[in-house]
């Protein structure tokens, strides 16, 4: 068999999504007669028909199920082929991503000062991406918490950082000096997706093996807010958020009793980009939790 055509490939993949030659041909902006030579052709490389087109509409094959999920790593591969060759090719260039209510400045600004010939970069990721930012390299380093999947990852510890009670402005607890898990036992608190991060941020189960009250599940923090705003939740979060302003209807409490949240750096462990070690060591010495929680 010839070697397949990655652009064929891709073609493919786009037809497979839509199921539909017209919308792939128009997101890959060439005309549909093209898109089903391109198939063909791509069917005569691999030695299987891999669509069918019938009066439903179209769809995959036996063939074309099998090798959907390769064609697509295939891809994927590629992409991040080309990623480590460029990143290989510009040693001098860092991107550090950074979740919500942690501040990268002063570790980057360190790195700047000491290889001002360096393209340091900083890209903002959601709660749920540093792992994944790190792998497809569109990260090289990210200062993010814990919990983290931390294989095939470098991580430090860089600090400790309190948790507090976020609650709405009329809670029944708001106001007070603190609280402990006893004062919340039957307050429901949102759910995330990732089991891990879940059973961290609920503290489930509870001391003595008590489960965690339930609530509603959520993607985003916004959503998450918005239960609580209503009355319907409370929620455990790092301390730097309260220092962030989250919004005004929203007030916070100490919460005594728990361990305190861990702010890491990560990077990827067989990674020797020549501005990795240099940023890891400043973010040991620049990011200590003190003086840089953001303020309203």
């Amino acid at each position: 068999m010839t070697d397949l055509d990655l652009r064929l490939v891709r073609y493919f993949t786009a037809v497979a999504s839509h199921l539909h030659y017209g919308r792939a041909a128009a997101e890959l902006h060439i005309a549909q007669p093209s898109l089903s030579r391109q198939i063909n052709q791509l069917e005569a490389q691999v030695g299987a028909r891999l669509l069918d087109r019938t009066r439903q509409g179209t769809q995959l094959t036996e063939a074309g199920e099998a090798f959907l999920p390769r064609a697509r790593a295939l891809l994927r591969s590629s992409e991040q082929a080309g990623a480590a060759a460029r990143a290989a090719a510009r040693p001098s260039r860092i991107t550090v991503g950074y979740t919500v209510g942690l501040i990268v400045t002063p570790a980057v600004q360190n790195v700047r000062q000491k290889h001002p010939d360096a393209d340091v970069r900083t890209l903002h990721l959601e709660w749920n991406e540093p792992r994944e930012a790190l792998l497809d390299r569109r990260v090289d380093a990210v200062v993010t918490r814990l919990p983290l999947q931390t294989e095939g990852l470098h991580v430090t510890v860089l600090y400790d950082e309190p948790k507090l009670l976020l609650v709405m402005v009329g809670h029944r607890l708001a106001g007070k000096e603190s609280v402990t898990l006893d004062d919340i036992s039957s307050e429901p608190i949102p759910r995330f997706p990732d089991p891990e991060f879940d059973a961290y941020w609920r503290i489930d189960p509870r001391p003595g093996g008590r489960p965690a009250p339930d609530g509603p599940t959520v993607e985003t923090l916004e959503d998450k807010l918005e239960y609580i705003v209503a009355g319907q939740a409370v929620a455990i979060i790092p301390a730097a958020l309260h220092s962030a302003g989250i919004r005004p209807d929203l007030t916070t409490i100490p919460l005594h009793g728990v361990e305190p949240g861990h702010v890491v750096v990560a990077t990827r462990a067989a990674d020797r980009g020549r501005l990795v070690t240099p940023f890891r060591t400043s973010a040991r010495a620049c990011l200590n939790g003190e003086g840089l929680l953001r303020r309203p």
